[in-house]
């Protein structure tokens, strides 16, 4: 994506980015996403910088690198708007972990409001008497990173919950609510202790860039810099949060016929096989192809199609069509028992198409029994989930081999760091870190601080999994902490310079399910403790690294990581057993609706099942799915051809693939809505094409202001206009509004009265209901 914030310089790449940092999502929501990143500048009179070469120029170019240390960020103020915001980000990342379609709580959407409620306080505030202490000074960009630290730490559904929504919802089990409480934080904060710990090698350093936060940092500058041009700003925010907030009202309560608007089902209304290649205004209904969405949410779906390159969009349409072609041949040639199956379901069955009951086969210890087992029969996945599965793991080998062929000079770079002479350089040399050498006047979080926490969410952890029915061993823990340990070292090197964050989540699993054969239970706290670790390490260096480039002292971004984490985490909590509470038959059912939906604790439970419980018994060579481990190896060997073909035939133009994109889209349509992807298509095609080929000039000046950045992570977004994400914010507080008001989040829903736009009684674009 390109996009320019006064000055030109743009960040593109070479590099694959493959899942969100803000937060990690299955498969199935995550709609696979994969950027680009060099640096280069944009050419004319309008460019003040030439080439940026390295990670100090951009760091030292783009972002200020001057301090003011009078800005004082320890405000009441701050503290009651990053609370405020901690709690509408963390209710609203669980409200989304339970919709048909996961969409993250924008980081830019949490800066952006923050920077409007601060300005609002200092604006009506009195600054005397006792409001003095709610307005002592003007309201500064410190005060602002520490809102978003905090909101941000918040703003993401723990994975513990997943496993307690597992539970609950399959296993019948209610953890008590105290250990629950004391599961999450000790999951939430592991990776925080060990990622700490890394700093002085994932987070001073200038080489660990993290280049995803560069339009967040940029921003800052921007707003507290340029008064003027943020007022224009705020005025055109309040424009488009008016307008997109009230059109929001119809696709997502008065009008859902709009979130998918089938002609063809229009046309049969009577045909299931029309609603499984047409329809998809409903969970899990079809893949909606040729279908018209007119509901923002479903179309953005993580990421923006006006902000992403055509290149790489090529690559997620080839993945797509592929993905429709694979899906219908898979379903119709009745490959593994396709045709007795629900089309699109991420859940068990047993062979006639009944969902499969896993307790079934499970002793009274939650392992599982031979006997049972061979009573109840093996269980079967539904073959879209199966080229799901297959295609997730071709992605993640071919993507090693991509990096290698492809980016073998930014790898070797990415690690040259570690050489001797180059640490002793870095160290006697700190102009090469100019951020950190700011930052020295401040005191720093000490290790210390970083080895408690690690020590208690350790002492947490051991009695926790002896307090929740987890069957996971001490030992098996531990391992799963090395494991961690290991990955954050690695993958957080990679993240932290390239913006690449890999998937490891099904790898782990197979570690797990390899390490305690038989425990599907113990699979899913082995993953909550190393995956999630991984993921939560990356999160707290990305905050620091926003910390150091803002100047906000270490202490107070420790302080806001913690509050937020810890907040968020409670906030997450109540939320899941509220929804649970009132939604449990739509969670559990294969279906769903368009409002809720239990995939994300479907999916997990079912590879914990699969991977954890009968990982020889349906992956081994020779067994049922073994093409599906056999793609970790497959995988490795998808680019070479290409690459080959680029190397002697340069103008078949084979380095416009991205091989890995291709390999993760063609199991993107395995769940939830998909109503959306024409629109999604068509209008990255109008933006990215006929935008900026025919008008570029509008193009360069309006159309990344018109975008609504939903950031699924780690876009490779650049210095994006911070109105980027003004539509998104809408839609955030109006999904916050409608789940609560009308559509059952803490109670009974409140559908909108049956009409010819609001077919409540099936699926929204009239396609037949499936029989199931």
């Amino acid at each position: 994506m390109t996009s320019q914030l006064n000055s030109p310089p743009v960040i593109r790449g070479d590099g694959h980015q493959l899942v969100s940092q803000e937060k990690d999502l299955s498969p199935m929501d995550e709609k696979m996403d994969i950027k680009h990143i060099d640096v280069e500048s944009t050419e004319g009179s309008e460019s003040e910088f030439g080439v940026l070469h390295d990670e100090r120029d951009i760091a030292t170019t783009v972002i200020t690198v001057e301090d003011d240390p009078s800005l004082n960020p320890w405000t009441i103020r701050a503290f009651i708007i990053g609370i405020g915001l901690s709690a509408f980000g963390g209710v609203l990342a669980e409200i989304y972990y339970f919709k048909p379609q996961t969409v993250l709580v924008s980081t830019m959407f949490l800066a952006i409001i923050s920077y409007v409620l601060g300005i609002s306080m200092e604006t009506v505030t009195p600054t005397w008497g006792v409001f003095r202490y709610l307005n002592p000074h003007p309201f500064n960009k410190k005060e602002n990173a520490f809102i978003v630290i905090m909101a941000s730490a918040a703003a993401n559904s723990a994975l513990g919950t997943e496993v307690l929504a597992v539970q609950r919802l399959f296993y019948n089990i209610t953890p008590n609510p105290g250990a629950s409480i004391f599961l999450l934080f000790s999951s939430q904060l592991l990776g925080y202790g060990i990622g700490g710990l890394f700093r002085s090698v994932l987070l001073y350093p200038s080489k660990m860039l993290y280049p995803g936060i560069l339009p967040l940092v940029s921003m800052f500058d921007a707003l507290y810099k340029d008064t003027a041009g943020a007022g224009k700003k705020l005025k055109l925010f309040w424009i488009a949060f008016g307008v997109i907030f009230i059109w929001e009202l119809f696709p997502e309560w008065i009008f859902p016929l709009l979130t998918g608007f089938s002609i063809f089902c229009l046309a049969n209304p009577r045909s299931q096989d029309f609603t499984r290649i047409f329809g998809g205004s409903n969970g899990n209904e079809g893949l909606g192809l040729l279908s018209l969405c007119f509901d923002w949410q479903y179309i953005s779906g993580g990421y923006n199609p006006m902000a992403i390159p055509l290149r790489a969009q090529f690559s997620n349409f080839i993945g797509y069509i592929l993905c429709i072609v694979v899906f219908l041949a898979v379903y119709y040639k009745n490959i593994w028992e396709s045709r007795g199956l629900p089309f699109l379901s991420q859940t068990l069955f047993y062979q006639n198409g009944t969902v499969y009951d896993q307790l079934l086969i499970l002793n009274d210890k939650l392992e599982v029994d031979p006997v049972l087992l061979a009573e109840q029969g093996l269980p079967f996945y539904a073959g879209s989930w199966v080229v799901q599965l297959l295609s997730t793991n071709l992605g993640m080998a071919a993507t090693f081999t991509h990096l290698l062929l492809w980016n073998y000079a930014d790898m070797q770079n990415a690690w040259n760091w570690l050489r001797p002479s180059v640490l002793r350089s870095m160290w006697n040399n700190f102009d090469l870190r100019p951020h950190y050498q700011q930052m020295l006047k401040y005191p720093d979080a000490p290790n210390s601080w970083y080895l408690v926490t690690l020590a208690i969410s350790i002492i947490m952890a051991l009695v926790i999994i002896y307090k929740t029915d987890s069957t996971l061993p001490w030992w098996g823990f531990l391992i799963a902490v090395l494991l961690a340990t290991i990955s954050i070292l690695f993958f957080g090197t990679l993240y932290a310079i390239t913006g690449l964050a890999f998937i490891i989540q099904p790898f782990v699993q197979m570690i797990g399910g390899f390490i305690h054969p038989g425990k599907p239970m113990a699979n899913m706290y082995f993953v909550l403790f190393s995956y999630n670790s991984v993921v939560q390490a990356q999160l707290l260096l990305r905050d620091l690294k926003i910390a150091q480039y803002t100047k906000l002292p270490p202490r107070a971004a420790f302080t806001a990581q913690i509050i937020g984490t810890l907040f968020g985490a409670v906030l997450n909590f109540i939320l899941m057993n509220s929804i649970i509470d009132n939604q449990r038959d739509i969670l559990l059912s294969v279906e769903g609706t368009n409002i809720w939906s239990g995939q994300q604790p479907q999916q997990y439970n079912s590879q914990a099942v699969a991977w954890g419980g009968l990982s020889h018994e349906l992956f081994a060579v020779g067994k049922r799915y073994q093409f599906v481990a056999w793609a970790y190896v497959i995988g490795l060997f998808v680019p070479v051809p290409f690459w080959i073909a680029h190397r002697y035939w340069p103008k078949l133009r084979a380095d416009y693939l991205y091989t890995p994109v291709i390999c993760y889209y063609i199991g993107w349509l395995c769940v939830g809505i998909n109503s959306s992807i024409f629109m999604y298509f068509s209008i990255a095609w109008f933006s990215q094409w006929w935008l900026r080929t025919r008008y570029p000039k509008w193009f360069n000046k309006y159309n990344y202001i018109l975008a609504a950045a939903l950031d699924g992570g780690t876009q490779a977004r650049l210095f994006l206009s911070p109105i980027e994400n003004f539509p998104y914010m809408k839609l955030q507080v109006m999904v916050f509004i409608l789940s609560f008001a009308v559509q059952g989040a803490s109670g009974d829903s409140h559908l909108f009265p049956q009409w010819w736009g609001a077919n409540q009684g099936g699926n929204y674009d009239r396609c037949a209901v499936v029989d199931t």
